[in-house]
């Protein structure tokens, strides 16, 4: 049996319990209790989380014989700073658990113990120049979905915290159990840890269904051409209309947003996969990679050649 410790603190942010859930699943998909989950705090007893509610929690203790520790985040951390005792159990800790992580607000806790010096760890979006200040020994990754570096994981804000734990279990278990999980919690999509933060989808925003349901399809589609006609006819309105709502909704055009659509996925790709680059622009529905490139460039600032070099370079410091 793997048994996993949340270490929570007045305040922490609740969404971090739905993590839990990703253990509690693949139990299911295993048919067997592999996980067994359990939550703790300094002293124990009932801890208050950000939305008031009180979850149960057993007293930390070094004895504890646990494999997976995580450290949850509060909404503001810092205030106040973290009891000494919390950060001398996170550092026995490390030297006994299989591994550590923190979700969210979570890596402040594992940075203050000293647990991120001179690795690769994310957070937040909305924290990661702090952590960047408050820790010039931590190589923070503002841009990321979660990081694993060794025995340290670190995610970004709180559905992160799923993506993360899936991701243990895909380490745990294989990609095919990990993917049940993810349909038996109904995950729209399993986000891949070098994924950005920040989706294009997320961005765009659209106020309206049918202006959703042409963004879904171009999504499914890009390989094609995506012509403002065919999207049009997705969102069952003229091309004149579909032109005018796309942008009075999104504050871009059609032509834009796919193309934006089109880097995020490109990119995912070429962080992720060893297809080569050719394959990739075909797949994303650019012309040919020099087309791919250019987009690149307008978008990111960077050819593709770099963002795999720099991909690839992460992993070996992971690996």
């Amino acid at each position: 049996m793997h048994r996993i410790g949340y270490l929570l603190s007045d305040g922490f942010q609740v969404m971090a319990l739905a993590s839990q859930a990703v253990f509690e699943y693949a139990n299911l998909v295993l048919r067997e209790p592999f996980y067994r989950v359990e939550s703790y705090s300094v002293a124990g007893g009932g801890v208050r989380s950000s939305l008031g509610m009180f979850v149960s929690t057993r007293p930390l203790s070094v004895r504890a014989s646990i494999d997976t520790w995580f450290a949850v985040g509060v909404n503001a951390p810092f205030s106040p700073p973290p009891p000494a005792e919390v950060l001398v159990f996170l550092r026995k800790a490390a030297t006994r658990a299989r591994r550590i992580a923190g979700i969210c607000t979570g890596g402040f806790l594992l940075a203050e113990a000293g647990l991120l010096a001179n690795r690769r760890a994310t957070t937040h979006w909305a924290y990661a120049r702090e952590m960047t200040s408050r820790y010039p020994d931590v190589r923070v990754e503002e841009d990321r979905i979660y990081i694993v570096d060794g025995p340290i994981w670190t995610s970004a804000g709180m559905t992160a915290g799923l993506d993360l734990a899936l991701g243990m279990v895909e380490k745990d278990h294989g990609e095919e159990v990990a993917r049940s999980v993810a349909r038996k919690l109904v995950m729209h999509q399993r986000r891949a840890g070098g994924q950005s933060q920040h989706s294009e989808m997320l961005d765009l925003a659209p106020k309206s269904d049918r202006i959703q349901d042409a963004l879904n399809y171009a999504r499914k589609n890009l390989s094609r051409p995506l012509p403002v006609e065919e999207l049009a006819s997705a969102a069952h309105l003229s091309p004149r209309q579909f032109s005018r709502v796309f942008a009075v909704e999104t504050g871009q055009s059609p032509a834009k947003a796919i193309e934006g659509l089109r880097l995020e996925a490109a990119r995912l790709m070429i962080e992720k996969s060893r297809h080569s680059l050719e394959v990739i622009a075909k797949e994303t529905g650019f012309r040919d990679r020099r087309h791919m490139r250019e987009a690149f460039m307008r978008g990111f600032g960077l050819p593709p050649q770099e963002v795999r070099r720099e991909a690839r370079a992460g992993d070996e410091v992971s690996a």
